[in-house]
């Protein structure tokens, strides 16, 4: 399990140094928040794009160490309903925000 192949439907597999990497960065990327916020030494604005910045890192990670998401030839199809995934998520939620801001202004 040390070396990463693919297997017959084109799925990459990582190798166990790779999920153990993602791991110890998730930690790493979870624990920044909580000592920014414990910390208190910083302003909000600060603390608030700090948590951002390291969510944002935190969901990269997750998208290259475990669902082997990245330019290769192989992850195409992947990456490619990935997209079309964000954009009906994206869809949804404005779609909703857009409903919901026009209902209040009509009934204010």
């Amino acid at each position: 399990m040390s070396q990463a192949y693919i297997d017959s439907t084109g799925a990459s597999r990582g190798s166990l140094t790779s999920y153990v990497t993602g791991f110890v960065l998730s930690l790493i990327l979870t624990a920044i928040p909580f000592a920014l916020v414990m910390s208190g030494t910083w302003s909000s604005s600060a603390i608030l794009v700090g948590i951002f910045s390291a969510g944002i890192v935190q969901i990269l990670v997750h998208l290259y160490f475990f669902l082997h998401l990245d330019r290769s030839s192989d992850a195409s199809w992947n990456v490619l309903a990935l997209i079309f995934t964000v954009l009906i998520m994206v869809l949804f939620v404005g779609g909703s925000i857009w409903i919901m801001f026009n209902l209040y202004h009509r009934m204010m």
